[in-house]
């Protein structure tokens, strides 16, 4: 007579087979148990020690009980299914980053070994049975809940129109009342032509940041846009074909950043022949350029020769320290500019003044210098703009009907430590202020974040909208920060439309310095930024990874928003490349709706002791504080995304800001 063998006999005899599972559960469990225990250490969540502990009972006994081991790894899957409830809800990111790991590994488990345990075909079947339902399930979680179909009809096609401004008009909105595109044939769009630059990285970059953000204008049947390196091209909307190109050939080594977000349009009334109409662009090494916009030539008659030099009146400026990356602005005859300041670089850096200039002959029409207010023009001979004050790098707005020139401005470096600046400037960090076009006179001025410690720039323009309040329209506008915040002000006094709140502050500044006891939030319409962040908002691919990040959580201050920069390494979210950047927002005035892109990534700050810094090799400013740590020896870039080291000289501290990424992202 043959033998008769059980399951779990036959099981035994073929034990090197579960040496895989074996051998997975236990790589997997010593890094829980390790993690977990730190984790634990630091007051967070046990689950991780206590799955890791789990996880290496199973292991054992699928070495010497398979069955009892598939077992205990299906009471596994049905804990951390509870635990990832209890924790996110029917959130598909959060679930994901839990369960989708610890699936597969079932999965895995599953195949061969498994099957002989509990009968092979069946449990198949089962399985099988069990993915679909899984996708199923998966499939239903991640639709978007706030998603809506548009109904109805669709607004009337408006008048042909151009794209005037990097904006749309000057305002902002970036909307069109166009409708020739619709949900009905947007299916059937075919590209019609494809126009290259040629406009690539080349060695003289080395240092630099290169990248491509321009938005072309539209004017008649001619698109205009810049590139990188400055050059202005001329394209026919029609067919693609480059009409004409610019090359000013920028300084060399006076280029921090390789980008030009746009370029401005000015027709000068009943003129004709050249110059006529005109493009203002905006070059790298801080010059200004006018060309016929019919031809590409230099307007000969725009300051000198054609260029007006923003250095002047500036004072002393080290090579890549001002720059202008973003379109002018015209409004009253006049192109108005501002520009961008090296980040971090010293304490007491170029000037943040607004100039305009007249938009024929290039001639200062006036400029505002927050520091000294008595004077909108030109500083006196041997003397300069104000050093040290806010600048104004993203692109501004304009209110033709109000003849105001909104102006975001942003922080003054040193960017993270504030206690050697000056208290006349304070109110202007992080400030829209409104100028009036014909005197560039402030007429009103709203700040967005008290003692900037973050890096928080207001990073957009400011887009125009005619709300209904009271019976009545009332001109708006709706500005956009890093934080996430939307401030909607009244944009003939600066008042908010919407509810502003003052709320309590984290302390705890660095010695030498100090931190607003509040801090304003819009009440009256939602953050972007979402709540704070928790140990249980971690995210991470796997639940190894995740568990990095939670204990990385753990040892970093994080008291909310405006956590202080610390010297150990805090957490700052909103980080300081902020939720909305210079692309800022969009409203379609038709159905009135507000569109909005953000970014949402924590960075972890750290103040560096100048002797400590200085040790490092952050002893002097970098034409790139991006590139510091590369020029310093080091690698500018990490796994987890770029490293910004900031000098800071003539500040007790240097800074790091490093995006708060897992490691396998």
């Amino acid at each position: 007579m043959g033998s008769h063998l059980s399951i779990e006999d036959q099981v035994r005899t073929t034990a090197p087979r579960h040496w895989f599972g074996v051998m997975l559960l236990g790589i997997i469990a010593i890094p829980l148990i390790l993690g977990g225990a730190r984790l634990v250490s630091l007051a967070g969540s046990s689950y991780y020690a206590i799955a890791g502990i789990w996880l290496a009972a199973t292991a054992i006994m699928l070495w010497r009980r398979p069955p009892v081991g598939y077992a205990m790894y299906g009471v596994f899957l049905v804990g951390t299914l509870g635990w990832s409830l209890a924790e996110v809800g029917l959130d598909p990111w959060g679930l994901n980053a839990r369960l989708l790991a610890p699936l597969i590994v079932a999965g895995m488990l599953a195949v061969g070994p498994a099957w002989r345990c509990f009968g092979g075909l069946r449990t198949s079947a089962a399985l099988g049975l069990l993915v679909v339902m899984l996708v199923v399930a998966y499939v239903w979680l991640v639709q978007d809940p706030a998603a809506e179909r548009l109904d109805g009809p669709l607004p009337a096609a408006g008048p042909a129109s151009e794209w005037s401004a990097v904006d749309g008009d000057g305002q902002g909105g970036k909307f069109t009342p166009l409708a020739q595109i619709t949900p009905a044939n947007v299916a059937s769009l075919r590209v019609a032509w494809t126009y290259r630059t040629g406009d690539l990285p080349s060695p003289i970059d080395a240092g630099t940041l290169w990248t491509q953000e321009a938005t072309p204008i539209q004017i008649g049947t001619t698109l205009y846009l810049c590139t990188s390196h400055s050059q202005v091209h001329a394209i026919d909307a029609e067919t693609g074909r480059r009409k004409w190109v610019f090359n000013p050939q920028s300084r060399p080594g006076w280029v921090s950043l390789r980008a030009c977000r746009g370029v401005a349009y000015y027709k000068t009334p009943g003129a004709t022949g050249s110059c006529a109409e005109r493009i203002v662009s905006p070059i790298g090494d801080a010059r200004l350029v006018a060309l016929d916009a019919q031809t590409g030539k230099i307007c000969p008659g725009f300051g000198q020769d054609g260029y007006i030099n923003q250095l002047d009146g500036l004072g002393s400026v080290r090579p890549g320290y001002y720059y202008t990356a973003s379109a002018p602005v015209v409004i009253d005859s006049k192109v108005v500019v501002n520009s961008s300041v090296l980040d971090g670089a010293e304490s007491n850096g170029p000037s943040g003044v607004i100039r305009a200039y007249d938009a024929v002959t290039g001639k200062l029409a006036w400029a505002w210098d927050m520091g000294a207010p008595a004077r909108t023009g030109a500083p006196p001979p041997g003397q300069s703009y104000t050093r040290g004050t806010p600048n104004s790098w993203p692109p501004m707005t304009v209110d033709d009907q109000l003849n105001q020139v909104y102006v975001p401005l942003g922080n003054a470096t040193p960017d993270f430590f504030g206690g050697l600046r000056r208290p006349d400037l304070e109110r202007f960090r992080d400030a829209l202020v409104a100028l009036d076009a014909a005197t560039g006179r402030p007429r009103w001025s709203f700040q967005t974040t008290r003692h900037d410690l973050w890096d928080h720039d207001l990073p957009a323009q400011p887009t125009l909208v005619d709300l209904q309040i009271g019976g009545g329209k009332v001109p708006a506008l709706v500005q956009p920060t890093k934080r996430g915040e939307l401030f909607v002000l009244d944009r003939r006094t600066g008042k908010p439309l919407k509810q502003v709140a003052e709320r309590p502050a984290p302390k705890g500044a660095l010695p030498g310095d100090f931190t607003s006891p509040t801090q304003p939030y819009s009440i009256g319409i939602p953050s972007f930024a979402g709540p704070d962040l928790t140990e249980a908002r971690m995210w991470g691919m796997t639940p190894l990874d995740q568990l990095w990040c939670r204990i990385r959580f753990r040892e970093l201050r994080y008291e909310g928003q405006f956590t202080p920069p610390t010297v150990g390494g805090s957490l700052i979210y909103p980080g300081n490349a902020g939720l909305f950047s210079w692309g800022g927002i969009a409203i379609d005035r038709v159905r009135g709706l507000l569109i909005a892109n953000t970014t949402h990534t924590p960075f972890v700050s750290t103040a560096i002791p100048r002797r400590q810094a200085d040790a490092m090799g952050l002893d002097h400013p970098t034409n790139s504080p991006r590139a510091s740590s590369a020029a310093r020896g080091g690698e500018s870039t990490t796994k987890g995304g770029d490293t910004f080291g900031y000098p800071q000289i003539g500040a007790p501290y240097a800074a790091q800001t490093v995006p708060f990424l897992s490691p396998l992202s």
